[in-house]
C-alpha cells in the first residue's frame, strides 16, 4: 500500500557513502542492550515530577492557594501553553544543528535540568503580591518552567528517533520509557500532596515550593542517568544543507506526519480533561478528595502495564489499526463514566483502570510513529530533521492542552464555579461533562483522523531497508 503512494515523491539526490556512514547505518540496525534501554527511560519518569504536577495540580494550586481565579488560571495557563508551543520549533531546529562530542540530543539533558528545577519552584512559590503583580509573576514563572521543559523534552523525544533505525526497537523503548512515565506520574500523584503537608506544616504555599523542589532535584539526577548510559547513532544524510524554514516546509507535505500532529492535539485535549478535571470531581462532585490519592495512580498503573505490552502489540497488528481500536475504546468508556453514580466510587476505579490499560499503548505508538514520519522525510528529500519533526508534535500537544484547560475554565466560568464552597447543581454537571462526555467526543475525532494515516509495516520495511542500502551500498 505505501509502496503505491510514496513512488511519486521526489526522488532524492544520493552521494557516494563513507566507510564511517556505513558503519554508522550498520550501527544503527543492531539491537540495543536493555541497559541502555533502561538508561533512555529512565528520564521519563524525571519528566513526569514535572508533567503530572502541572497537569494533575497546578490550576487547583493557582485557585485554591495562589490564590487567582479559576477563569484567570485558565486565561494565564492556555495563554502560556500558546506561546511555548512556538518555542517547540525553535528548541527542535536549535537542538538539530547542535554538533558535540556528545551528539546533538543528549547535551541538552545536562545543560537545562538545573535551569528547569529552578523555574518549577518558583512557579510554585507564592509571593507576597496582590491583583495584576501576582498575576504577572504566575504568568512569568510559568513560561519560564515550560521553555526550560521544551529544552530538555524535545531533545530526548529526538533522542529516540536516532537511537537506533529499527522500528521495533523504537516500539520497545518507547514502550519502556512510558512504563517510566506512569510509574513517575503514580508517585507524583501518590506522593504530592503528602509531601505537601509534610514539608509545610500546615503551610500550603510553602509546602508547594518545597514539593516542587524535591521533584525537581530527583529529576535533574534521572537526566544525567539518561545522558550517560545512551548513544545517537542515525545521522543526517552526510553532507545536509538545509534551513528552518525548509525543515518546515517538509513537515508541511509530509502526510503521516500532519496526521500525528492533529492526532496529538486531539487525544492531548482528551487526556487533559478528565486529567484536571479529576480533583474537581473527587472535591465538588464525589465529596472526598482524598481518593485523588489512588484515582490517578490507578490509572497510572494500568497504563504502564498497557505500555509494557505495545512491542507484544505490535508484533501482531498495525500500529494504524492499534491506535484507531484503542481511542474507540477510549471514547465507550469516557462516555461510561458519565452514568456512574456518585457513591459509585468502585466502578469509577473499574472504569479508570480500563482507560489506563487502553491508553497505554497510545504514546509508545504516537513517538514511534513520529519516528518513522522522521525517516519517512529522509526517503522522500534525502534530509533529515529529527527534532523538528518531534518539536512540531510537541507543539500540538501543547495546544491541545491549552484548548483543554481553556474550556475547563469557561465551562467553570459559565456554571458559577466557586472555589472552597458548595457547588451549584451547574457546576457538579459542568465537572462530570468535563469528566466524560466532552473528552469522549474528542477520542472520537482521534479515530476520524487515524483513518488517514498512510504509513503501513510492510511500506516502512521497504523504506528502512532503502535508507540503510544508501549509507551502505554493499548490503
Amino acid at each position: 500500500m505505501l509502496e503505491h503512494r510514496i513512488r511519486g515523491a521526489a526522488a532524492p539526490i544520493r552521494g557516494p557513502a563513507s566507510a564511517a556512514d556505513t558503519a554508522a547505518g550498520r550501527d544503527a540496525a543492531a539491537p540495543l542492550r536493555w541497559r541502555e534501554k533502561l538508561a533512555y527511560g529512565v528520564a521519563d519518569m524525571g519528566f513526569n515530577f514535572y508533567w503530572t504536577n502541572v497537569a494533575t495540580f497546578l490550576l487547583i494550586f493557582y485557585t485554591d492557594t495562589f490564590g487567582i481565579s479559576a477563569a484567570a488560571a485558565a486565561a494565564m495557563m492556555s495563554t502560556v501553553k500558546i506561546v511555548n508551543a512556538f518555542t517547540d520549533p525553535m528548541i527542535g531546529a536549535a537542538a538539530d544543528r547542535t554538533a558535540t562530542r556528545f551528539g546533538k540530543f543528549r547535551p541538552w539533558l545536562v545543560w537545562m535540568s538545573i535551569p528547569l528545577a529552578g523555574a518549577a519552584v518558583l512557579t510554585y512559590t507564592t509571593p507576597n503580591l496582590e491583583g495584576d503583580a501576582k498575576l504577572a509573576w504566575a504568568y512569568g514563572t510559568y513560561l519560564l518552567m515550560m521553555v526550560c521543559y521544551t529544552c530538555v523534552n524535545i531533545p530526548y523525544n529526538a533522542l529516540s528517533g536516532v537511537m537506533s533505525a529499527d522500528p521495533q526497537e523504537r516500539s520497545t523503548i518507547n514502550g519502556l520509557r512510558f512504563i517510566f512515565a506512569f510509574a513517575g506520574s503514580t508517585l507524583v500523584t501518590a506522593a504530592t500532596p503528602s509531601l505537601v503537608r509534610l514539608l509545610g506544616g500546615g503551610d500550603d504555599a510553602r509546602g508547594w515550593q518545597l514539593a516542587m523542589l524535591a521533584w525537581g532535584l530527583a529529576a535533574t539526577v534521572l537526566f544525567l542517568l539518561t545522558f550517560g548510559g545512551t548513544r545517537e547513532r542515525v545521522a543526517p544524510p552526510p553532507g545536509q544543507r538545509s534551513n528552518v524554514l525548509r525543515d518546515v516546509r517538509d513537515l508541511a507535505v509530509n502526510r503521516p506526519w500532519i496526521v500525528l500532529f492533529v492526532l496529538s492535539l486531539v487525544i492531548m485535549v482528551t487526556i487533559t480533561l478528565r486529567t484536571a478535571s479529576a480533583a474537581y470531581y473527587f472535591k465538588y462532585v464525589v465529596g472526598r478528595p482524598e481518593l485523588m490519592a489512588a484515582f490517578v495512580p490507578t490509572y497510572m498503573i494500568a497504563a504502564a502495564i498497557g505500555a509494557a505490552c505495545t512491542p507484544l502489540l505490535t508484533r501482531f497488528a498495525d500500529k494504524k489499526t492499534l491506535m484507531i481500536a484503542l481511542m474507540s475504546l477510549t471514547a465507550l468508556l469516557s462516555a461510561a463514566f458519565y452514568v456512574v453514580p456518585a457513591d459509585q466510587v468502585q466502578l469509577m476505579f473499574a472504569l479508570q483502570a480500563l482507560l489506563g490499560l487502553v491508553l497505554g499503548p497510545k504514546s509508545p505508538l504516537a513517538f514511534a510513529m513520529l519516528a518513522d514520519t522522521a525517516d519517512y522525510n529522509e526517503w522522500r528529500t534525502g534530509r533529515r530533521a529529527t527534532a523538528m519533526t518531534f518539536a512540531a508534535a510537541t507543539f500540538a500537544q501543547k495546544l491541545g492542552t491549552a484548548m483543554a484547560v481553556a474550556t475547563i475554565g469557561s465551562v467553570f466560568t459559565a456554571l458559577g464555579y466557586v472555589p472552597n464552597a458548595v457547588q451549584s447543581g451547574g457546576s457538579q454537571a459542568g465537572i462530570v461533562w468535563l469528566m466524560s462526555l466532552i473528552p469522549a467526543g474528542f477520542a472520537l475525532v482521534a479515530v476520524l483522523v487515524m483513518c488517514l494515516y498512510n504509513l503501513d509495516a510492510p511500506g516502512i520495511a521497504r523504506m528502512q531497508a532503502e535508507l540503510a542500502a544508501r549509507k551502505d551500498p554493499s548490503a
